[in-house]
């Protein structure tokens, strides 16, 4: 494809159909059917000429937003990606200052930040080394149909809407899977952890890219309470992605940040007495208190004993309770360096689970 003004200002499409494979052939019809279920109002702009090309012309009257976004479409669709005229290119946008504007918002509410690295989780979490689907890679936790996947509750209100002006202030170039991935790296820099490398370059994907409901962890699996069921269940959701158990226990310290709320997941709590300062008091809190089962008409969880002020789901206490998780948890609980530097290296895998060609940002 190739993008280009003409002396009359408008911004033209033109592909050779004869030299396209089958199967983008196939893609640039569904790239033609995502403009025509489109509110661009420019499905009369296609026509099909005896040489064999599909042209769609794109007039001046068209808003430069209308454009880029058919032109986006198309590139996913066709698997090309097209560079837009307006706004900034992918490789243009100052990242920097994108991270510099997430931490500002983190550390005027730090309510905030929590959300935020469970939006960034979430969106990379779902991926499948097998298929080779999911991941942070195509951005589509921005869809309702994934946000209505049970893990995902309160990410729309509290995680999309939230970066969504930053994407608004820097346009087309950054793309909805770098913002995502990039506010939890920023997140937990503003609340005290380490700057975890991170590199631009994913591109979004449409809503077909959205992968089945049970790929992220389950706060508990099998009989109430920590279980063996527990572990199996962790080493199958975190084993799909290709993490190891060091990397399930050292991923687990996240749950240093935020709380639970009943009516979001149904548990209630903060784990750590500071949910918004990133440290490995996770590991030192789950290790050194004892933990009883909560009294009362939620699903099952575990509170410390006497305050009863912080909770533990039962996917945490199985970490103490099989040895080979336990050894990880006293190592992290330890030290908080090497939960740190440990923890930089698994999130880092996390947020890079099946993309490619990426650009070095922080590192």
């Amino acid at each position: 494809p190739k993008l280009h003004k003409t002396n009359q200002l408008s911004t033209g499409l033109r592909i050779s159909w004869r030299k396209l494979t089958m199967k983008d052939q196939h893609a640039l019809v569904i790239a033609v059917l995502v403009s025509v279920l489109s509110p661009f109002n420019i499905a009369d702009a296609f026509s099909f000429s005896p040489k064999g090309r599909y042209t769609t012309t794109l007039k001046a009257t068209e808003s430069s937003e209308q454009r880029r976004k058919f032109l986006q479409y198309a590139g996913i669709a066709t698997g090309w990606t097209i560079a837009t005229q307006a706004g900034f290119a992918a490789g243009e946008v100052d990242y920097k200052a994108v991270a510099s504007d997430i931490e500002a918002l983190v550390k005027e509410d730090p309510d905030k930040g929590p959300t935020l690295v469970r939006l960034a989780w979430h969106s990379s979490g779902t991926y499948d080394k097998m298929s080779k689907t999911g991941g942070s890679g195509g951005g589509t936790i921005r869809f309702k149909e994934e946000l209505a996947h049970g893990a995902n509750a309160g990410l729309g209100e509290f995680g999309v809407a939230v970066l969504e002006p930053l994407k608004t202030k820097y346009g087309d170039g950054l793309s909805y899977a770098d913002l995502y991935t990039l506010g939890g790296v920023a997140s937990i820099h503003a609340m005290g952890g380490p700057q975890i490398p991170w590199s631009s370059g994913r591109v979004d994907q449409p809503v077909a890219a959205v992968t089945p409901d049970g790929r992220l962890p389950s706060a508990e699996s099998g009989p109430p309470g920590a279980d063996k069921k527990d572990a199996e269940h962790l080493r199958k959701i975190f084993g799909r992605m290709g993490f190891n158990d060091q990397e399930i226990v050292v991923l687990s310290g996240a749950h240093a940040l935020g709380r639970c709320h009943t009516t979001a997941s149904g548990y209630d709590g903060p784990w750590t007495p500071t949910p918004t300062t990133f440290n490995n008091a996770y590991f030192t809190i789950l290790s050194a208190l004892k933990w009883v089962p909560k009294e009362w008409d939620g699903p099952y969880q575990y509170v410390n004993q006497g305050p009863g002020t912080l909770m533990m789901l039962p996917t945490d206490l199985v970490l103490l309770e099989d040895k080979k998780f336990l050894k990880w948890v006293n190592i992290y609980a330890k030290d908080g360096d090497k939960f740190l530097k440990d923890f930089s290296v698994a999130f880092q895998k996390l947020e890079e689970l099946g993309t490619s060609n990426l650009t070095p940002v922080f590192t």
